[in-house]
């Protein structure tokens, strides 16, 4: 640059760097003309050669470059009359703050704060008000009212939408992203407890539904982005760790070492990534070590807690369960012989010996958490380094989880055009131990024990009732379930100088999954032949990714260009090995021959992606954007009929409104952007080996001999295909009034095409259906979050974050007829998830006639409507009742500062879902076991409209039981405390946080039952979500943590 102002030469090293220049424009001449020749040169000496003959001096801090005179005089002012001292720090942190700006308003006469944060002004009276502005924070007006001093704490300025977001294969910065992106905030995940990062973002994130389904130690929960777009595939989102597909269960990301998550949800957002976006995309980033930080930095967070039954469904008290079985006997028209139905209860009950079962099968949960890490760096490598172990055991006996983590992430610049790094992490899982029955142990007899004479656990505690044995026996299972996740990734990044802007990165990752499963049931178990079973899975992936982009600015156009070539391969198998019979329990699953019948069980698979894709960014004076992609995916699951491939284009556009020339003058608007997008990703859906058609092995009698034969079983379909999801989004960006106010407002619009369905075939044929593409299935929604800074002084700050998520879902079309499928449920012009079933209106009441509606009912039987005025209940009155899904949801939290001291309210919604409750029926096991305390049946004394007679089950005509299950639930709250800098620095520490945080404190719900979000299991009921068999109750947790640097 040849004879330019030096303020040009600040203002290229600005757009060049990440760094923003400082300084106090009446004490720096940066008007005057110089000239510099630099290539690759260091910041430190362009800027001497700037100021070679000036008396300048510059400090840095973190990313900005403070400019002062040498040798300043803090009193250098106009004015010689008072002077006026003080100390600028940061109101969150106290820190001080160095380069601060400190003028007197109405004039240019001022001063900058020096490096601990110290200034000095002499003002000309005592009535003056002082500015204090600094780069990030607010500016503050403080009249000096005759003081001669002046201490100000400044606060950090809100402008989220200039912060730099993860899209997916780069950054952008909010200010110019055209997608639907929603970042999680970061205090979620550094400042709130959780073994499952799931948890922490539940909630927090208009259009993302996380659902809970269990409070069992280790388990994760369900996610999904923006609705349903499919009927057999996999609804949830894509989830990428650190630019890598993530492969493995989410308990393998240690939430500490998560440094940023964003959510992708619209079309232009997710179409990079294909036959994999339909369900929006996770964008996970971890922590890396710093570049200006030489000293390693240790930081230590661990946290302590306890665990308790958040809400208790108490079982009957020995008084009414007595009574209950009475009522039983009479209302069903049996004659009672004995006091109580089994003769070992009748002994208890003689005897006055009752239990308390939910004591005996809970306990006092606990969980420790501690976690290390060592991060820092220079100009030309950083580094990041944690350890975590994590030791949790359940409200349940037997119930516990262990993990156990070490993660390691390296950047180094070799050259000036070579920049190369590594990232790899290894977590085990340990869900290992025998487990109680909890149902079983809510449906004990109090009038029966768990132990006999000898203390050992008698099988049937209610003998001679066989069908729920004694709940503890499940700690007397050997069990080994584990997990283990290898993941290891490598990039190499070339910046050729020759062609400034351009950058090529090569992304190389190898995953390496396994499971493994033991088990061994014996006599004790009530197992008299023992049996054991032994699994194990190993799951091998590899992706490589060839990554290029360029960037170009002329004048106020800016243009980047993305490009990917990808390529990745998973490998799959699995092996099952069973045994039964063995002579004693002494082996266990360790010696599977020494049973006496065997049988095992192995299959696996393999199967390749290929990927392109491509996408351009335009901005014209970051008032007008543009953003187009295309990505084109190869699977070769797909059918040998199509090209396998699928391409996926989409188009965006963004207009920063506040930008323009007409807004400057409405000083309440500081952001204001609308987008529209447009565009169609893909779900794969079709699993390996579907579109074929594949035989299973028989054995058949040949003679004397059992040969092994094959017999087609499934039908394959070659012209499968993936489900296209094509989507609309038109979203307004806004921040009000200095961004006190800020939010984002979206509505969209998605319509899948060719979803797979079950096609059913003529029994002729051989097969009873096959898969084909044949379904469409729309989603019409609306997103909204606001931010809002309600009090902000010197020490108080009061945020409220507030997000509300709602969507309609509609089935268009099926098998092509424009008929329902009432099998299955699915009703044209409806939510996939619907309740269809009979509408209750009440119960039979004596007297009532019953001849006009439901002749063979009788008092206490379920009312139901008749929906067809044909005067009977039958099959054809059954109607839609509501949807399973909610109609919608949201979260607030509250964040209240003062000082050090910060607490965090947190409360969680979910509105207007039915599902059904098995906690208000229990059909005809209820004479045989024990009933929760406040569950109520219809007598002839109590003549309840709501609750049936315990005779009822009779006549429920396959009735569901659905519920509202509408909530809100007080998720969290947290307490902390910054022990000041000032007194830390004594002991050598950096920093120092203290906090108690509470989780699932209370729930406002009318739910009946354990709790209105997770799933119970009815007796012998199981899913691929769960089984009756680990049924477990809602918890509450109360914890105690610090977090230390050193």
């Amino acid at each position: 640059m040849k004879d330019v102002p030096v303020a040009k030469v600040l203002s290229a090293i600005e757009e060049q760097s990440e760094f923003y220049f400082l300084f106090n424009a009446r004490l720096i001449d940066v008007n005057r003309n110089v000239s510099v020749k630099a290539e690759n040169a260091k910041i430190s000496d362009i800027l001497s050669t700037v100021f070679k003959n000036d008396n300048v001096d510059y400090i840095v801090y973190g990313r900005q470059i403070i400019l002062s005179p040498k040798n300043l005089d803090a009193g250098e002012t106009l004015f010689q009359q008072q002077i006026i001292t003080g100390t600028v720090t940061d109101a969150a942190s106290g820190e001080p703050l160095p380069g601060v700006n400190i003028v007197v308003k109405g004039t240019t006469q001022g001063v900058i704060s020096d490096l601990n944060g110290k200034y000095s002004i002499t003002v000309s009276s005592s009535n003056v008000v002082l500015v204090f502005s600094f780069i990030g924070y607010v500016t503050q007006e403080v009249p000096v009212a005759g003081k001669n001093n002046v201490d100000v704490a400044l606060v950090q300025e809100i402008k989220e939408l200039d912060e730099v977001v993860v899209v997916g294969y780069g950054t952008q910065k909010r200010s110019d992203i055209t997608g639907s992106v929603a970042s999680v905030s970061k205090e979620r995940l550094s400042s709130i407890p959780v073994t499952n990062f799931m948890h922490a973002i539940q909630g927090s994130t208009a259009g993302l539904l996380v659902t809970q389904t269990s409070s069992v130690p280790g388990s994760s929960g369900v996610m999904q982005v923006r609705g349903v777009n499919s009927i057999n595939a996999n609804t949830s989102p894509f989830i990428v760790l650190d630019g890598i597909p993530f492969f493995g269960s989410t308990n393998d990301i240690n939430t500490n070492d998560i440094e940023s998550i964003e959510i992708l949800k619209d079309a232009s957002a997710v179409a990079i990534y294909g036959t994999r976006g339909a369900n929006g995309v996770i964008l996970i980033t971890t922590k890396r070590g710093p570049k200006s930080q030489g000293k390693p930095m240790i930081n230590y967070h661990t946290n302590i807690g306890m665990e308790q039954m958040s809400h208790v469904l108490k079982p009957m008290s020995p008084a009414a369960y007595v009574k209950k079985y009475a009522d039983y006997m009479e209302q069903n028209g049996m004659t009672q012989t004995m006091v109580l139905p089994n003769s070992s209860e009748v002994d208890n009950y003689n005897a006055g010996i009752t239990t308390d079962w939910l004591d005996e099968i809970t306990q006092s949960g606990r969980f420790q958490e501690h976690n290390i890490s060592i991060s820092g760096g220079t100009e030309h490598i950083q580094y990041y380094v944690s350890g975590s172990h994590l030791d949790q055991d359940g409200v349940v006996k037997g119930y516990q989880y262990k993990r156990t983590s070490f993660r390691s992430n390296l950047d180094a610049k070799i050259t000036d055009f070579l920049k190369i790094g590594a990232s790899g992490f290894v977590t085990n899982n340990n869900y290992d131990g025998g487990r109680v029955n909890f149902l079983n142990g809510n449906a004990m007899s109090p009038y029966s024990v768990p132990r006999d004479s000898l203390g050992n656990y008698i099988i049937y505690p209610m003998y001679p009732e066989l069908m729920f044995v004694n709940p503890l026996i499940g700690l007397t299972v050997q069990r080994k379930d584990r997990g283990l996740n290898l993941t290891g990734n490598g990039y190499a990044e070339i910046t050729p100088g020759f062609l400034k802007g351009f950058k090529y990165r090569l992304n190389a990752s190898y995953i390496y999954n396994i499971t493994r499963f033991a088990q061994y049931t014996g006599r004790a178990y009530n197992d008299q032949s023992g049996t054991a079973t032994l699994e194990d899975s190993q799951t091998d992936t590899w992706v490589i990714e060839n990554i290029v982009s360029y960037t170009k600015d002329f004048g106020k156009h800016h243009f980047d260009f993305t490009g990917l070539y990808s390529a990745q391969k998973v490998e799959y198998f699995r092996g099952w090995s069973r045994a039964t019979t063995f002579i004693n329990d002494a082996l266990a699953y360790y010696d599977l021959a020494a049973g006496t019948s065997q049988s095992n069980d192995s299959q696996g698979n393999i199967y390749t992606l290929a990927s392109q894709m491509g996408r351009i960014n335009y901005s014209y004076d970051s008032r007008y954007l543009l953003t187009i992609t295309a990505r084109r995916d190869g699977y070769s699951a797909f059918g040998a009929n199509t090209s396998k491939y699928g391409l996926f284009p989409s188009v965006a556009v963004g207009w920063n409104i506040a930008n323009e020339s007409f807004m400057k003058n409405i000083a309440a608007i500081n952001q204001l952007k609308l987008r529209v997008s447009y565009g169609e990703t893909g779900n794969q859906a079709i699993g390996v080996n579907q579109t074929v058609t594949t035989a299973s092995t028989v054995k058949y009698p040949f003679g004397r001999t059992a040969l092994t034969g094959v017999l087609f079983s499934t039908m394959g379909n070659a012209n499968l295909n993936w489900e296209t999801t094509t989507g609309v989004n038109v979203g307004i960006d806004f921040g009000l009034f200095g961004n006190r106010v800020s939010g984002t407002a979206e509505v969209y619009k998605t319509q899948t095409s060719d979803i797979l369905l079950r096609r059913n075939l003529p029994g002729i044929t051989g097969y009873n259906n096959v898969w084909a593409n044949l379904g469409r299935m729309q989603n019409v929604g609306l997103d909204f979050t606001l931010k809002t800074v309600n009090v902000q002084t010197d020490n108080i700050r009061w945020v409220t974050d507030l997000n509300f998520s709602t969507y309609k879902n509609e089935i268009l079309e099926l098998y092509g007829d424009g008929k329902d499928d009432i099998g299955n449920n699915w009703f044209i012009g409806h939510p996939l998830r619907i309740i269809y079933d009979y509408e209750k209106v009440g119960i039979w009441q004596e007297g009532e006639d019953v001849s006009q509606t439901d002749p063979v009912a009788k008092p206490g039987d379920l009312k139901f409507k008749d929906q067809n005025g044909d005067h009977k209940i039958t099959a054809d009155d059954r109607v839609i009742v509501g949807q399973r899904d909610p109609k919608w949801i949201g979260g607030m939290t509250n964040t209240f500062t003062y000082k050090n001291f910060n607490i965090s309210i947190f409360l969680q919604t979910s509105q207007g879902g039915l599902k059904s409750n098995r906690d208000l029926t229990y059909a005809d096991e209820a004479w045989r076991r024990n009933l929760p305390a406040d569950f109520k049946y219809w007598t002839p004394e109590n003549k309840s409209n709501y609750w049936p007679s315990l005779a009822a089950y009779k006549n429920y005509r396959g009735f569901q039981f659905a519920e509202d299950y509408s909530y809100v639930r007080i998720k969290d709250i947290t307490l902390s405390y910054t022990i000041p800098k000032s007194f830390i620095s004594r002991y050598k520490l950096e920093g120092l946080t203290v906090y108690i945080s509470g989780r699932n404190l209370y729930t406002f719900t009318k739910w009946f039952g354990w709790d209105p979000e997770m799933t119970y299991y009815s007796r012998g009921w199981s899913d691929s979500s769960g089984s009756w068999e680990n049924n477990y109750p809602p918890v509450r947790t109360i914890s105690f943590g610090l977090n230390l640097g050193l």
